[in-house]
């Protein structure tokens, strides 16, 4: 009995020294912070010693990007185990896009497409006086409902005359911008990053096909603006964040002599948001001022007296990115009028080659309403485009 007694003693005594070792052992090796934190790209890259680690990371980081948190599976063991790399620095908000960045710097796709096409943050910044592409660099084939309406306007002296134009043409656009100042506001913000720029657009219409004609230019827009943005991250209702905010001047004419000069000035307030990089809705509203700069328009000299009453006051421009390769979009102008006369334009873009190295997409475009050129402002047109654009360089 003695012996027993001595020999189950020793046993408690050796369990409770195997339990006592485990919980020193745990408290030695905690779990890993790799597998319960909300991870980052940069984290995943400095894995370098292990690859079976650094692999499961980036996967996890992908479901992070793409999947409700309550969806996201547990962490793989090997997670667990992997000591974290040297901390790098992610006080940055970074929008989740399911992309690892080829390149670091202005074009890091590890930021979302607001940040990068307004350079909001620090580490998106390009510098200044630099060109880059403003709306899409387009060639596109036009063709629409009907022939062009002989123009017309209000004022006096602007009608002009009918010609044989005809429903189809080539369409060109080219658009730049570059940053004329930053850190206006925001200073040495270490995150932060507004930005002051000036770009310019050109929308002409060619009458490639109108031999009769000779081939005429029909009409050709030009559109001159300064913009300035400023960058905030507001959360918004739904997981959405308001991006930026901002305003801007704005002048637009198409060049040309009376009776067929039409131009107009517009200050505008503007403001972006996004959901997650997947959808993006962009925002302007504005006044139109006279070109001395003045709220009060001179009935003498207005080309187009009722030019807001059909292109509208205000416009809102959602972007689907359904897939890395397709994107869709509309665009919604408005009066702000009981008549609620403006414009809805439909488009489709395709990535031609990797979306990651290529900006050129296959643009499709379908147009209903007033505006489709400022000879046309207050001429209702339906017109289809296909063509090719450069995007996003």
């Amino acid at each position: 009995m003695t012996m027993d007694l001595r020999l189950l003693s020793l046993a408690s005594l050796v369990a409770a020294l195997g339990a006592a070792g485990a919980q020193a052992q745990a408290v030695d090796t905690p779990r890993s912070p790799l597998a319960d934190a909300q991870l980052t790209w940069q984290e995943c890259q400095q894995l370098t010693g292990n690859n079976e680690a650094r692999l499961a990371c980036f996967d996890r980081w992908a479901q992070q990007q793409t999947l409700p948190a309550a969806k996201v599976p547990p962490a793989p063991p090997v997670l667990a185990e992997t000591p974290p790399p040297t901390p790098v620095d992610t006080s940055m908000p970074a929008t989740r896009v399911v992309s690892v960045a080829t390149e670091e710097g202005c074009r890091d796709r590890q930021y979302g497409s607001l940040s990068r096409f307004w350079e909001l943050e620090s580490s998106t910044s390009c510098g200044t006086f630099g060109f880059r592409g403003y709306r899409p660099l387009n060639v596109s084939l036009g063709v629409a409902a009907h022939d062009p309406e002989t123009p017309t306007s209000p004022a006096p002296g602007r009608n002009g005359v009918d010609r044989p134009y005809q429903a189809q043409d080539l369409r060109i656009g080219l658009s730049l911008r570059t940053k004329l100042a930053q850190g206006l506001l925001t200073g040495n913000d270490p995150v932060k990053k507004d930005s002051l720029w000036f770009g310019y657009t050109q929308q002409s219409t060619w009458q490639v096909f109108n031999e009769e004609l000779s081939r005429p230019f029909r009409t050709t827009d030009h559109e001159p603006e300064f913009m300035y943005a400023y960058p905030t991250d507001f959360k918004l209702l739904g997981g959405w964040r308001m991006r930026y905010t901002g305003l801007g001047l704005n002048h637009q004419s198409n060049g040309q002599d009376l009776p067929l000069s039409r131009s107009w000035n517009r200050l505008y307030l503007m403001a972006g948001a996004d959901l997650d990089d997947r959808y993006i809705v962009t925002g302007r509203i504005w006044k139109r001022i006279s070109e001395a700069g003045s709220m009060h328009i001179d009935p003498s000299k207005d080309d187009n007296p009722d030019i807001e009453d059909y292109i509208g006051r205000a416009e809102v421009k959602g972007i689907w990115n359904f897939d890395r390769n397709n994107q869709l979009g509309v665009t919604v102008r408005n009066n702000l009028r009981a008549s609620g006369k403006g414009s809805i334009r439909l488009e489709w873009l395709k990535a031609i080659g990797d979306p990651a190295r290529s900006n050129l997409r296959l643009h499709t475009q379908l147009f209903y309403g007033y505006g489709d050129t400022l000879l046309d402002y207050n001429k209702k047109r339906t017109v289809f485009m296909l063509g090719l654009s450069l995007v996003d360089f």
